[in-house]
């Protein structure tokens, strides 16, 4: 579409104009009440000037807006007079700006309005010319922006905001950890990133429920905030997981000042409801540039030397020295023995079934990685996938998890064994560059497009909200393969309930400490009855995990729970021991 560079107009002004614009040559009056009708009640603000600035037509939006009738308009030797002389000033300019150019001029204003508010306007002004071509005004049309604007906003801070507490997440982190070490290098200064865990914060939530959680973290947030200084930035991961980043330091005691008010402030008791509850904080502490890393890396120290904090005692910090910090050792280490691992074909899936609680029928399995060690024996994921969280050795494992996962769903479908196999992938490596087209390229070369129809990919909830949605956009570009979701370890979040619906997820997994103290714990009891209910109401299955007596398995069946895992049922076993697994009598 080609912008206006002017409108010419005939003598008689912008309402003729509008009979011409309609093919209708001059109006009659009906016709003319009937187009005055529409300017007035245009979701625009519209008016038209002379060439020397006296108004010559307002519409009635705009003058109800202003609180300034008609009248007065039409008798002001120039509009601006009854404008705020600040806004007067702009809109002269404006004005002056817009007869200098034939293109349309664009601004924007804030005026307030007669409702008392200050609104912002869109403001597009358009020279209008006789037909001989010469200079005849201005027309103007003002669209109000501001809830749009305030919406943005909204919009803004729901994506780089923690919802609980109001600091930044993990997401604006990225964005003020690359600022601060810029600014640090700029400097030739000292900045900290410091990674708190509350220590604690899980019995609290069992014994007290989690609205007590939540309080308790909001508390140690507004702590927190006050301890630190305001150039200072707090961030939550989520859980019970800070990193806050210290900048502007010129010697690590400044640090160590600040981390002991941390560690005084969150020992302070806090009240909730009729309990007094006590908690602490183990911090780690990474300092640029005596530990000269990038941002990740920085990170991952500060998370290393927090748990050598807890393992020191807990309430206290721990400095991670990049020189002779012998967990770093340890780590490095044990990534490279991963990774030799891999090469070498150590590792192996082992399947967990799922059973139809009703009928007790097989009718799925989670696969789950196991690494037969040459020396240490078959260890557990507990053992090593922390290790390499975050990194490409991550990814490498889950290329690997889901290529044995597929080809293995292949072989059973071929020799008429049909089940639904879950496999368990982190947000890091879903959202790693180019999954969707990695699976699709394993499946292909596999031979096993429809086995896909059969695969589920399980995604942990806190992970999924943290950036809900480009998980989403993932979702669907896999769904289109046939690939279906669930969402593991439901109700661990505390958003899970008002971003649900923004995910197309087929299965809610609820969170097995739930399943596992339900039968003494009401409110454990009423959770998992509530997220059954939840499941059913957004027509999505339901998946208990953590099932570990006959007890458990009896109670959610009454409750009406579809599909249950858990050691009572089937512990996880290798592929060939699957095929010909019968569910065990429970008793």
């Amino acid at each position: 579409m080609t912008t206006p560079k002017a409108i010419g107009l005939p003598p008689s002004g912008l309402l003729s104009f509008g009979a011409e614009a309609f093919g209708a040559g001059r109006m009659a009056d009906d016709d003319q009440e009937l187009f005055q009708s529409i300017l007035d009640n245009a979701p625009l603000a519209i008016w038209m000037t002379d060439a020397s600035g006296r108004m010559r037509f307002i519409n009635r939006r705009l003058s109800d807006a202003l609180g300034i009738d008609e009248a007065r308009f039409l008798a002001a030797g120039h509009y601006t007079e009854l404008l705020p002389s600040v806004v007067a000033l702009r809109c002269r300019q404006a004005d002056r700006d817009c007869l200098a150019k034939e293109a349309p001029h664009l601004s924007k204003e804030w005026l307030q309005f007669v409702d008392g508010r200050v609104h912002l306007l869109e403001i597009t002004r358009v020279r209008l010319l006789n037909p001989d071509g010469s200079l005849r005004g201005i027309v103007g049309m003002a669209a109000d922006v501001t809830e749009r604007m305030e919406h943005e906003k909204q919009l803004e801070r729901v994506a780089h905001y923690d919802a609980l507490t109001g600091v930044p997440n993990r997401q604006l982190l990225a964005d003020r950890l690359a600022q601060a070490l810029a600014r640090t290098k700029r400097e030739k200064g000292l900045m900290a990133v410091c990674h708190l865990d509350l220590d604690g914060f899980k019995p609290i939530n069992d014994r007290h429920g989690h609205g007590a959680g939540d309080k308790v973290l909001v508390e140690v947030t507004r702590r927190i905030k006050e301890a630190v200084r305001e150039d200072d930035t707090v961030a939550r991961l989520g859980g019970d997981q800070f990193v806050v980043l210290l900048v502007g330091l010129q010697a690590t005691e400044e640090c160590v000042g600040s981390l002991q008010r941390l560690l005084e402030s969150i020992q302070q008791p806090i009240a909730v409801k009729d309990a007094v509850l006590a908690i602490t904080a183990s911090i780690g502490v990474a300092i640029y540039p005596e530990d000269e890393q990038d941002a990740d890396t920085l990170l991952r120290h500060a998370g290393q030397a927090m748990h050598l904090a807890k393992q020191a005692g807990r309430n206290r910090y721990h400095l991670f020295d990049a020189v002779s910090d012998q967990r770093a050792r340890s780590h490095h280490k044990l990534l490279q023995e991963i990774r030799q691992g891999l090469a070498a074909g150590e590792f192996e899936l082992y399947y967990q079934p799922k059973v139809d609680m009703a009928s007790r029928r097989l009718v799925g399995a989670e696969a789950l990685i196991r690494w037969n060690h040459p020396q240490r024996g078959l260890l557990l994921p507990d053992d090593f996938l922390r290790t390499v969280e975050d990194t490409e050795l991550e990814i490498e494992l889950g290329d690997w998890m889901l290529r044995t996962a597929i080809g293995q769903l292949q072989r059973w479908h071929a020799e008429g064994f049909t089940l639904e196999l879950s496999v368990n992938v982190s947000a890091y490596y879903l959202q790693s560059p180019g999954f969707v087209a990695k699976l699709q390229a394993t499946a292909t070369q596999l031979a096993a497009m429809d086995a896909l129809r059969h695969l589920q990919i399980e995604v942990l909830e806190t992970a999924a909200l943290e950036d809900i949605g480009r998980i989403d956009a993932l979702i669907g570009a896999c769904r289109e393969f046939g690939v279906g979701f669930a969402l593991d370890d439901f109700g661990t979040g505390y958003s899970s309930i008002a971003y649900l619906s923004k995910l197309d997820v087929d299965t809610l997994k609820i969170d097995q400490s739930f399943v596992r103290d339900m039968l003494q714990d009401k409110g454990d009891h009423a959770i998992v009855l509530g997220i059954i209910a939840l499941a059913r109401a957004f027509d999505m299955g339901i998946v208990a995990e953590g099932v570990e007596s006959a007890a458990h398995y009896d109670a959610l069946l009454q409750m009406g729970c579809e599909v249950g895992q858990g050691h009572a049922i089937g512990r996880p076993m290798p592929a060939r021991e699957l095929a010909g697994w019968r569910m065990p009598a429970l008793g």
